[in-house]
C-alpha cells in the first residue's frame, strides 16, 4: 500500500510589522553586525532598518551611542616601529563595523588628537608640514585644515556645532574645531581659537589636498595664568559638559602644578579651576595620575589614582558664580582587589574616560582595562602597552555600511 500523502506545509507564522520593529530596536548597538545581517534577510527588513524613522527610534531607545573602537597614542619613547595591520594606524576595532576609510590618507603619518560626536581630529605628530584633518568614519567625509598660528597640539578639540543637537545622530552636520594658544612675554596668556567646519557629503569623493579649507578663526578674550609656562600634558582630550570644555592644564611657575582650564563655548570665555589640595594628604599630583570626568547632574569631577587606589572627587558650583565652590572626595576604590595585577608595586595610569558614562580606562602591568565606576565591572581591552591616551570612538551604526573585516584579536 502506498504511503499516505504528505500534508501540505503550513506557511510560517509572521509577526506584525510593528512587533518586528520592536524586536530590532532591542538589538545591541555595540554589535552592529546584527543589524547588517538582519538587513540582508529581506528587502522589507532592509527598508525598515535603513529608514529614518527606525534610525531615530533606535537612537532614542538606546540613548548614548556605543563604543565601536578606540584611538590611542603612545608614550613617545615607547612607540613601536610596527603597529599592526589595521588600515587606520593607532585605531583598534572593538567590534565589526564598516568604517569608510579614505584611500588618500597616509595613516601611518597621523595620530588622533580628539574624537567626539562621531568625528575624529587628526594631526601629523612627527613635525612634518602636513595638514590636519577631520574624518567621519561612518560617511567617509574628510576635511583638511591648517591650524591657527601658535596653537597647542595637545589642546585641539572637535565638537558638533548643530544648535540643539542631542548628539545621537550628528552625521553630516557642521563641527566646531577649537585650539588653545599661549602667549610669551611678560605673562602667560591663554586664548581659544575657534572655527566652523562644514562636513557635508558633497566633498566625500575629493582626494585633493589642495581642497584644504581656508577657515576663519575667531580668538577668545585672553586669560592671564600668572605662570611662566602652561600646557596641556600629552594627548588628553577634554571633557564636554553642556556647553563647556574642561582640560587638564600643567602650570610651571617655579614648581610644577596642575589645574583645570574651562572654555565656555556659549560665552566664548576661559577660566581656571583649582584642583583640591591632594598634596596635603600625601597624594601625588602628576601626569596620568588624574583625569577630569563628567559626573551625574552635569557636574564636573575627576578621578585620581595613588598607587593601586582610585580616588573620585566631585565639584559643586554656586548658583550664578563663575568659579568652583568646593571639591568633595566621595569615593575610594581599591583596584588591587578588583583588577588582575601582577606587580602591586607598579602604579596604575589613567589614560581616558568615556563621555556620557561612568567608564574610565586604566593601564596595569597586565593590560588596558575599562572600568564602570558604578558597578565596578571591568573588561580587558588590550594587552599591556604603554599608551599615553585612549580616545573612544562612539557612534550608532547605519546597516547600509559594509562590514569591516578587521576585528579585535589581541
Amino acid at each position: 500500500m502506498p504511503p499516505p500523502p504528505t500534508p501540505a506545509a503550513r506557511p510560517a507564522p509572521t509577526l506584525p510589522d510593528e512587533l518586528i520593529e520592536e524586536v530590532f530596536l532591542r538589538l545591541p548597538p555595540d554589535e552592529p553586525s546584527s543589524l547588517v545581517r538582519a538587513s540582508l534577510a529581506s528587502s522589507f527588513w532592509l527598508g525598515l532598518l535603513t529608514g529614518t524613522s527606525f534610525s531615530v527610534r533606535y537612537r532614542e531607545f538606546h540613548d548614548a551611542p556605543p563604543m565601536l573602537g578606540f584611538f590611542y597614542s603612545w608614550l613617545h619613547a615607547d612607540r613601536p616601529s610596527d603597529e599592526g595591520e589595521s588600515p587606520v594606524q593607532r585605531f583598534a576595532f572593538t567590534t565589526k563595523f564598516g568604517a569608510r576609510i579614505p584611500d588618500v590618507v597616509e595613516w601611518e603619518d597621523y595620530e588622533a588628537l580628539d574624537c567626539r560626536h562621531g568625528r575624529v581630529l587628526f594631526e601629523n605628530p612627527f613635525g612634518c608640514p602636513a595638514p590636519m584633518f577631520v574624518w567621519d568614519p561612518m560617511t567617509g567625509c574628510t576635511r583638511y585644515l591648517e591650524r591657527p598660528d601658535g596653537c597647542w597640539r595637545n589642546g585641539a578639540t572637535v565638537v558638533c556645532a548643530v544648535r540643539g543637537c542631542d548628539h545621537r545622530l550628528c552625521d553630516g552636520g557642521p563641527v566646531r574645531v577649537v585650539f588653545f594658544t599661549t602667549g610669551d612675554g611678560d605673562g602667560c596668556v591663554a586664548h581659544a581659537s575657534v572655527a566652523l567646519l562644514e562636513m557635508d557629503d558633497a566633498w566625500n569623493e575629493s582626494s585633493d589636498l589642495d581642497l584644504e579649507l581656508e577657515l576663519e578663526w575667531t580668538l577668545s578674550t585672553g586669560l592671564e595664568l600668572e605662570a611662566r609656562r602652561a600646557f596641556i600634558p600629552e594627548i588628553m582630550p577634554p571633557v564636554l559638559i553642556k556647553d563647556a570644555l574642561y582640560y587638564m592644564l600643567s602650570i610651571v611657575d617655579g614648581v610644577h602644578d596642575m589645574a583645570i582650564l574651562k572654555y565656555d563655548m556659549a560665552s566664548d570665555g576661559l577660566s581656571l579651576i583649582d584642583l583640591p589640595d591632594v598634596r596635603s594628604n600625601g597624594l601625588p599630583l602628576k601626569d596620568h595620575s588624574f583625569i577630569p570626568m563628567a559626573m551625574g547632574g552635569g557636574n564636573l569631577g575627576f578621578a585620581q589614582v595613588d598607587g593601586l587606589t582610585l580616588n573620585l572627587w566631585s565639584g559643586s558650583f554656586q548658583t550664578g558664580a563663575e568659579g568652583l565652590a568646593s571639591w568633595t572626595q566621595h569615593r575610594v576604590v581599591d583596584l588591587k582587589n578588583l583588577l588582575p595585577i601582577q606587580n602591586p608595586n607598579k602604579s596604575l595610569r589613567l589614560i581616558g574616560s568615556m563621555e556620557g558614562s561612568d567608564i574610565i580606562f586604566v593601564t596595569t602591568d597586565l593590560g588596558i582595562y575599562q572600568i564602570s565606576l558604578k558597578s565596578l565591572m571591568w573588561k580587558k581591552l588590550w594587552k599591556s602597552e604603554k599608551f599615553s591616551a585612549l580616545i573612544p570612538y562612539m557612534s550608532f551604526y547605519n546597516p547600509q555600511e559594509r562590514i569591516n573585516p578587521y576585528d579585535e584579536d589581541h
